[in-house]
Order: C-alpha cells, then sequence, then structure tokens
C-alpha cells in the first residue's frame, strides 16, 4: 500500500500547492490513501470548516492538527460532525472531536490515523504515549496498517515515540516544527520514522510566516500580527510504501515540490 502523508499545510500558498500538485503525486506515485496535517491552513493559525472541507474536496483522505487547531473558534462544532478531521487524542476526551480515524481505500483495505501531541514545550496534555498505544491497540482490531501523526516540538519526544511504538504502528511521522529532517528510516520492529516531514508552505519566511513581522518578535520583544508568507511555495511530505499483510512499512521517502515543478 502506497500512503502519502503530506507535512503541516500552512495558509493560502501551501492550500495553493496542494491544488497544483496532489492529483499529479497521486497518480504519479500510485498513493492508495494521503494524510495531511491542517492545522496551520488558515492564514497559519488554525484551520475553518470551509478549508477543512475544501482540502477534504481535493482528495485528501484524513486531516491530523496540533496546538492550533482550537485556534478558529468555528471549527469546535464541525470538528464533531466530521470524524475526517482529527484532534491530539491526548486532549481531555471531553473536548470535541476525536485523535483517531478509520478509512478505507479505493480497493476496500484500511487504515487507521492516530493524532498525538507532545508535552514538551506544548501546551498540557495526557501521557501522549500511553495514549498512541491504547488507540493502536484498539485500531489493530481492524487493520495493520496503522499511521501516527506526532504533533511535537522537541527531536527527542519524537524519536521516543517512534522507538516505543515500533513494531506497533507502521509509520511514526513527526509534524509542527515545520523543518524537514534528514532522518527517515525503518526502524527494525518495521516502523518507519521521520522527525518532521516539513511543511507545504512559502519558504521565503520564517517557517511559514512573512519575515518582517516574525523578526520584528524577536529583536523588539513587542507583540506582532503574524501572517502566512507567499513566496517561494513548496510542498513537503513524504512517501510510505506499506505491507498491508503485516503492516511492516518497506520503505520511506522524503518530498520536496517546489512551485514551479511540472
Amino acid at each position: 500500500m502506497r500512503i502519502l502523508f503530506i507535512g503541516d499545510i500552512v495558509g493560502q500558498a501551501g492550500r495553493q500547492m496542494l491544488t497544483r500538485h496532489l492529483d499529479r503525486l497521486v497518480d504519479r506515485h500510485r498513493i492508495d490513501f494521503t494524510v495531511a496535517n491542517v492545522e496551520n491552513a488558515a492564514d497559519g493559525l488554525g484551520v475553518t470548516p470551509e478549508i477543512a472541507s475544501e482540502i477534504l474536496a481535493m482528495g485528501v483522505d484524513c486531516l491530523t492538527s496540533g496546538n492550533h487547531i482550537w485556534d478558529k473558534r468555528q471549527i469546535t462544532d464541525y470538528i464533531d460532525t466530521q470524524p475526517r478531521l482529527l484532534r491530539p487524542i491526548n486532549y481531555p476526551q471531553d473536548l470535541p472531536g476525536r485523535g483517531t480515524y478509520l478509512g478505507e481505500t479505493p480497493s476496500g483495505l484500511l487504515v487507521g490515523v492516530v493524532n498525538v501531541m507532545g508535552r514538551i514545550f506544548m501546551p498540557p496534555t495526557d501521557d501522549p504515549f500511553r495514549s498512541a498505544r491504547a488507540a493502536l491497540q484498539t485500531l489493530s482490531a481492524r487493520t495493520k496498517v496503522l499511521i501516527v501523526d506526532m504533533h511535537a516540538e522537541a527531536t527527542s519526544e519524537k524519536m521516543a515515540m517512534g522507538w516505543y511504538l515500533d513494531g506497533r504502528a507502521s509509520a511514526v511521522i513527526g509534524t509542527h516544527t515545520h523543518v524537514p529532517t534528514a532522518d527517515e528510516r525503518i526502524l527494525p520492529g518495521g516502523t518507519a520514522f521521520i522527525t518532521d516531514a516539513g511543511m507545504t508552505g512559502s519558504f521565503d519566511s520564517v517557517i511559514g510566516m512573512e519575515k518582517e513581522p516574525a523578526l520584528a518578535r524577536f529583536l523588539t520583544h513587542m507583540p506582532e500580527r503574524l501572517t502566512s508568507a507567499r513566496k517561494d511555495a513548496r510542498l513537503c511530505g513524504v512517501l510510505l510504501d506499506v505491507d498491508e499483510g503485516t503492516g511492516r512499512a518497506r520503505a520511506i521517502d522524503r518530498l520536496m515540490v517546489s512551485g514551479d515543478d511540472a
């Protein structure tokens, strides 16, 4: 089974890259299932119901998120009615939404997705390790193909999650820092891992946001309104090849597509 995981979509530039390249990528790489992190899709902060629906209509099968999921207040009602939009599973269970999704490929194969968030330099949450493991145990009764979005700041915490879930998940893909890492590998138990899939948005920016106000924040320590940048847009993510019979990953490859790529 071929799975495309798209790194954090940031603002209009990221959404336009998805519009321009998704169908071609799916065809070229024979993708069966697509996951995208969308917590920054609405001008870099949160996601709206309209934008989530737009991205799903493009052909993305499951949307994951992270600490910015609640930035647009209108998402709270939508997320309860849209099972394909996830929030971290280790948020309090009485919050709207859910942290897992069981999807189906066009050929009828099932794929489980778990969205979990780290705790180092992040908002307080329940234990991400035990939360992810419990979710995988539940989903594994239905499918062996299990993808985890580990949304976290600290590389050590992401790597620890990869080792903790090795042999339990098909892939543990890090998100949140918007910087693609070069450590993609398959762990001994068959779990594909990368510390961060990178972002889909403007690279002429500070992690997707306009440079000038971001620099002013660092230089003056004064509040500045950040907006998503537009130039030098790229689509980042990973391509996964998973044995649907065993759930073990056969390959993981980094992907970066520039705005000029045909």
